[in-house]
């Protein structure tokens, strides 16, 4: 089973991709994920992240608070200012563009630290700062819709406060407690949890792209190149950020996959929670996880590839 689970979770991008894939093609198959169960998934997965949490890897932030502040302020500047860059230059629907904004606005993706180890990034760099982009995620993420979209279509702040609070913050603490007070039969899980993480990330993106398949094979191609770009971008201009402030290449390579992986699940969550009247708003987030997980390996192989020679 141990065996199972590990060739599942290294093999998350073509995981995702294939049920994105089957959805698109045979959207009945996955007629019975219904899109409000895409919070309670979402919470599945923030509760298995809590379940991995010690208080250790917010030592980071302490001892090293400039690298912190950096990647965290970087991934909440950089992200929704190319979001919104993009949705002008390719003229997308206003539905199309709150989901691609919604994707920029969110935190940093918890499949950026499994992407920075592979990389040979700053590990504990990566862990930090997704755990303070998270924990900032309830105020930030609302705050920055309403800056940068609020043109667009009105958003509730203090709803979209409490959702991500709901579906973030609360399952997070409660794995955490559960950690903690129960570590033992913690530890007998917790393999199996990047494995139940991929499935349920596979099942969201396959609920997405099952509920939007006809309009998607239609419109797919523009919203495609724009998550693409608004990943790869987020990719470079993260390693450049580092560069700028001469930090090392470890350091570069853990800024740079933090602020081009995001949260896309969080968005897709949002997306159908709070701007349900715009039912494409949640493909950007769907396709955004399926692109990731693929350009996120990719990124890891070059990294690595950089710092042997």
């Amino acid at each position: 089973m141990k065996r199972i689970a590990d060739i599942i979770s290294k093999n998350i991008a073509i995981v995702v991709l294939l049920s994105a894939i089957v959805a698109l093609f045979f959207p009945s198959l996955f007629a019975f994920i219904r899109p409000s169960y895409i919070n309670i998934l979402l919470g599945i997965v923030m509760f298995g992240m809590g379940l991995t949490l010690n208080l250790s890897d917010f030592k980071v932030v302490f001892s090293r608070p400039k690298d912190v502040i950096v990647g965290c302020a970087a991934q909440f500047t950089i992200m929704p200012l190319v979001a919104i860059l993009l949705v002008k230059v390719f003229g997308l629907s206003d539905d199309l563009a709150i989901g691609v904004v919604l994707v920029g606005c969110c935190p940093g993706g918890t499949a950026s630290n499994v992407i920075a180890y592979l990389a040979k990034g700053d590990l504990a760099l990566s862990v930090g700062m997704t755990g303070v982009s998270t924990l900032l995620a309830p105020v930030l993420t609302p705050v920055l819709m309403y800056l940068v979209a609020g043109s667009m279509i009105d958003v509730d702040v203090w709803n979209m406060f409490l959702s991500i609070v709901q579906v973030v913050i609360l399952p997070i603490a409660i794995g955490f407690l559960v950690k903690h007070y129960f570590a033992s039969a913690t530890e007998r899980i917790v393999v199996y949890l990047p494995m139940t993480s991929t499935i349920v990330i596979a099942a969201i993106v396959a609920s997405i792209v099952a509920a939007n398949s006809s309009k998607l094979m239609s419109s797919s191609a523009v919203v495609m190149v724009v998550v693409a770009l608004h990943n790869i971008c987020g990719l470079l201009l993260g390693y450049l950020i580092g560069k700028l402030l001469r930090l090392d290449h470890s350091k570069r390579v853990s800024v740079s996959i933090e602020v081009g992986m995001q949260n896309s699940g969080l968005a897709s969550s949002l997306a159908a929670t709070h701007f349900a009247m715009l039912p494409m708003a949640t493909i950007p987030g769907a396709l955004f996880s399926v692109w990731h997980n693929i350009s996120g390996a990719v990124a890891a192989a070059i990294y690595r590839k950089v710092k042997e020679q």
